[in-house]
């Protein structure tokens, strides 16, 4: 063999070795990706088939302060943090989506394929447990009366000949509509809560009815107004999906994860974040 060949021969052998080497480096990275659970393998392992790849895609209606508003261009808030839960142990990124309340409620949004799960301070219904599966309870809720301070108004009773503020597709709109024959108000329904809240603040409606979470926290920011009554609805929260396929193991799934998360404080640590204080016991 002449000294060209061998050269030759030397540089195909390095170039061999060097392939070898970077096959045996790409191997190892789809290991370790494998290993930990890649974004979606974990979903893919529980049988759980998502609309986007490697997104926990969640429906709700904005804003509904403080369970889910935008803060900048990021969607913040309680259910927002209790469905990173599910997110988290599923190695997914929460997406959300602003979309019609009904569509969440009715089950349409889903259906649609527009979402995984819906989130929205939702009172669990006889009516909506038809129409989609619902999680276990994760908050105990009410409806109540809010005001000016000023106003003089302290009841129902006090709000005969004036116009009442409710959100559209809402427990707190079927309850204004039952209360308002015999206390004589009317109901003007509004379609997102930030435009319920700023037409008492106006003038237009003289008060409005909605879940406790929500107008607490509005009141906290604006003085002037205040929650003058309280209703005991004894409604509780729930998560929503699919009635089938997917959707009640992505429930079983939170129903889990909720458990442990009453047991190790983690809910009572996400709680206090958005509410200043722990839930009642």
């Amino acid at each position: 063999m002449n000294i060209v060949s061998t050269l030759r021969q030397s540089r195909l052998s390095v170039a061999a070795a060097s392939v070898a080497v970077l096959a045996l480096a790409l191997s190892a990275c789809g290991s370790d990706n494998s290993a930990s659970g890649g974004s979606g393998d974990k979903a893919q392992a529980a049988g759980i088939t998502l609309v986007k790849p490697g997104k926990l895609t969640v429906c709700t209606h904005l804003p509904y302060k403080p369970f889910q508003y935008k803060d900048g261009t990021k969607v913040v808030g309680f259910d927002v943090d209790l469905l990173d839960l599910v997110a988290k142990d599923l190695g997914l990124e929460q997406d959300v989506v602003n979309i019609e309340w009904a569509q969440v409620t009715s089950g349409a949004a889903f259906q649609a394929k527009k979402c995984d799960m819906g989130m929205g301070a939702m009172t669990i219904t006889p009516e909506r447990q038809a129409a989609i599966s619902i999680t276990a309870p994760y908050m105990d809720a009410t409806q109540v009366l809010m005001a000016k301070k000023d106003s003089g108004i302290t009841s129902l009773a006090d709000l005969r000949g004036k116009k009442v503020g409710a959100q559209a597709d809402t427990t707190g709109k079927k309850y204004a509509d039952e209360q308002s024959k015999q206390n004589g108000f009317e109901v003007i329904p509004f379609n997102d809560l930030a435009l319920q809240e700023n037409n008492v603040k106006s003038g237009r409606v003289a008060a409005a009815i909605n879940d406790n979470g929500v107008l607490y926290d509005f009141v906290k920011a604006n003085p002037d107004m205040a929650v003058v009554a309280e209703f005991n609805t004894g409604e509780q929260y729930g998560f929503g999906a699919l009635k089938t396929g997917s959707g009640p193991k992505l429930v079983e799934k939170f129903n889990t994860l909720l458990a442990a998360a009453k047991t190790d404080g983690k809910y009572n640590e996400i709680y206090k974040k958005w509410f200043g204080v722990e839930p009642k016991k």
